[in-house]
């Protein structure tokens, strides 16, 4: 055999098997979270992976409002949003986000985490995330993942 006979495998968006996983976040450092379900959602865990092909599995998040930050983040960081209009700049810390929109957090770390575009927001729209413990998510029996 010669080496030319050799083909790269490209995975094809009709032929891509997704699974279901289930992530616990209770006491989970929200960046290494964050890095864990974007490799998932990307498909960089399968061997088929193709970076301009959507080959990621669906994540499940449950108890996102007990994500926690390593060092002095909790009080020092700060999410950052703009409506538009003069004087519209709004800063909110990491406590403010927990009490109003729970889920925000690690949405937002995920999110920051895929590829930029259409390819990225399909990758998002796989990712579920609830503040609780549970989801309406059982029939599809998803695994448990490790992190």
């Amino acid at each position: 055999m010669d080496a030319n006979s050799f083909k790269t495998y490209s995975a094809k968006p009709g032929e891509v098997e997704r699974e279901w996983f289930i992530v616990d976040a209770t006491d989970q450092i929200v960046g290494r979270l964050a890095t864990r379900i974007a490799t998932v959602l990307r498909g960089k865990h399968k061997p088929q992976y193709t970076p301009h092909v959507d080959t990621g599995d669906f994540v499940v998040v449950v108890n996102a409002e007990k994500v926690r930050f390593s060092g002095n983040k909790e009080l020092q960081k700060q999410y950052f949003s703009y409506s538009g209009y003069p004087g519209g700049e709004r800063l909110r810390t990491p406590e403010e986000m927990r009490r109003q929109h729970p889920t925000f957090i690690v949405q937002n770390a995920v999110k920051g985490m895929l590829p930029k575009g259409p390819l990225g927001r399909a990758m998002l729209k796989k990712l579920r995330v609830y503040e609780g413990p549970d989801h309406p998510h059982q029939a599809q029996q998803p695994k448990e993942l490790t992190i």
